[in-house]
């Protein structure tokens, strides 16, 4: 599966900050420089669909791709050199620098806009001489290894001697990507991004929540070492991760165990397509949702499509979208509850054109954008589990987990004190782009976030392909303070959603 994109201007955000989850109920956010833990991430959504003129905008076929992807803007070096990379809890890796002369078109633009790392302009930059091939369910990259400083937009502290891969070749590739994934000693031989906020005190614990955000609320927050309690309603629900020896194909993904699907139409009387227990992963990098072929048809019948296009999509009634009625996914301890509208993608065109945002795979079974749009899930990489509740929205309360069995205690507050505790200082930042925000041009096309593979050239020991013996171990889970000495720094960085205006809205 490929990527498009819309495209909306570079956005820079001031800092928001973290307090601690131990005060969650009784302390109000403190903005301070000095507040310890976690690293908060506004995500921007733009569905402004007047943003390309009809010379820019290019009309493009359905088949191969996906209408929505996160990107991070990163600075590396000394001094800091800003790129964007596609953030990514399917794979492992970072990596930079995409061939933008082998792609064409919008997507050759938007590439050459996302920000080329120079090594040689950077005094910090060191090459450790290994090279691999990185291989996602749609296109590769060729990269060597390096490492050096990074920064987090709108931050002023630095990770140090983080690595990371400099591509000197890719396909079907218009950015980079951060993989978010499994790191040292379960998917790779080195310590990737999430270690290292980990390992270097940037966070008190190694995992991260995320709420995209529904498609009317037009934003979303990811947390690396906290939780935002107004993304959410109720008691987090703790799925056990599968390991990877026992996963259905052997790598260290972020895989649970499914119970059933079943529908609620706008009239109520639910019915369950199937109630057998299914593994499969979350993807933030895929924004459909596969699911095996039966249960796939049988949804899409429900929906009132006649079968799948040449290209595997089916096609819906947009009216559909104004209905009350949903897709529900149970797992044990939480159904997550998908409205109709946030499963369709809407083509622009007169009139209106939906498909639905499930496909059939008979290879992988993974819960894309479309699923995670109403799912609020912490990914716990300390105690192998996922944290999951339906994702709601009422302000903005990031906080610092001390430790990660804090989450057993943290309720949502949502649908509880909405009025006492609303917060709309995320909503402020990420709404407004500063004046010399460029805007990048439109991609078609992107990578998938599978977890990639990789091809080791002789002559150094480099990161592995993750294999079915490569079992997910349990981290340690002690608690540490942001920077010994002081209270901490949290970083905050603008991750831009990224809506391809190629006749396509969300």
């Amino acid at each position: 599966m490929a990527f498009s994109f819309l495209l909306l201007p570079t956005v820079l955000l001031i800092p928001l900050f973290c307090r601690h989850v131990t005060a969650l109920q009784a302390t109000a956010l403190r903005q301070t420089a000095h507040d310890p833990g976690c690293v908060h991430l506004p995500v921007i959504h733009s569905t402004n669909v007047n943003y390309f003129s009809s010379k820019r905008a290019v009309q493009l076929q359905l088949a191969n791709r996906s209408d929505v992807a996160y990107y991070a803007q990163l600075s590396i070096g000394t001094p800091p050199q800003p790129v964007f990379v596609q953030l990514d809890t399917g794979s492992f890796e970072l990596w930079v620098n995409p061939d933008c002369t082998s792609i064409t078109g919008a997507d050759a633009a938007f590439c050459e806009r996302t920000g080329q790392f120079d090594t040689k302009k950077s005094s910090t930059a060191i090459s450790l001489g290994a090279t691999k091939t990185l291989q996602y369910g749609i296109g590769s990259a060729n990269i060597t290894y390096f490492t050096d400083t990074i920064t987090l937009a709108g931050s002023s502290a630095a990770l140090q001697a983080v690595q990371f891969g400099v591509a000197t070749a890719s396909q079907d590739a218009s950015s980079g990507i951060l993989g978010i994934g499994y790191g040292k000693g379960i998917a790779t031989n080195y310590p990737n991004f999430i270690d290292q906020l980990r390992a270097q005190n940037v966070t008190r614990v190694k995992a991260y929540t995320l709420a995209l955000g529904s498609k009317d609320v037009e934003e979303g927050v990811i947390v690396f070492g906290g939780v935002d309690t107004s993304k959410f309603a109720g008691k987090l629900a703790k799925l056990p991760i599968i390991p990877a020896a026992q996963s259905p194909d052997g790598v260290p993904r972020f895989w649970v165990e499914m119970q059933s699907v079943s529908m609620t139409p706008p009239n109520g009387v639910s019915h369950v397509y199937n109630a057998s227990s299914t593994p499969l992963f979350f993807d933030s990098g895929s924004t459909m949702t596969l699911l095996p072929p039966d249960l796939t048809n049988a949804i899409a019948r429900d929906f009132g499509a006649q079968g799948p296009d040449a290209n595997g999509f089916f096609r819906i009634d947009c009216a559909l979208t104004t209905l009350n009625g949903t897709v529900d996914f149970a797992f044990d301890g939480v159904t997550i509850k998908v409205p109709y509208k946030e499963l369709a993608r809407e083509v622009a065109s007169s009139p209106p054109v939906c498909f639905l945002g499930i496909m059939s795979s008979d290879r992988f079974t993974l819960l894309g954008d479309t699923f995670l749009r109403s799912a609020y899930a912490v990914f716990d990489l300390e105690t192998n589990a996922i944290w999951l509740s339906q994702a709601e929205n009422c302000g903005s309360s990031p906080a610092a987990l001390n430790n990660i069995q804090d989450l057993a205690a943290v309720t949502g507050k949502c649908g509880v004190t909405e009025a006492a505790d609303k917060d709309t200082s995320s909503t402020a930042v990420s709404s407004v782009a500063p004046e010399s925000a460029e805007a990048l041009p439109a991609p078609t096309a992107s990578t998938v976030g599978l977890a990639a593979t990789g091809t080791t050239s002789p002559g150094r020991t480099t990161p592995t392909a993750p294999t079915a013996s490569t079992t997910p171990t349990t981290p340690s889970s002690s608690a540490g303070s942001c920077f010994r000495g002081q209270a901490g720094i949290v970083w905050v960085v603008g991750v831009m959603m990224l809506l391809h205006m190629l006749k396509l809205v969300l």
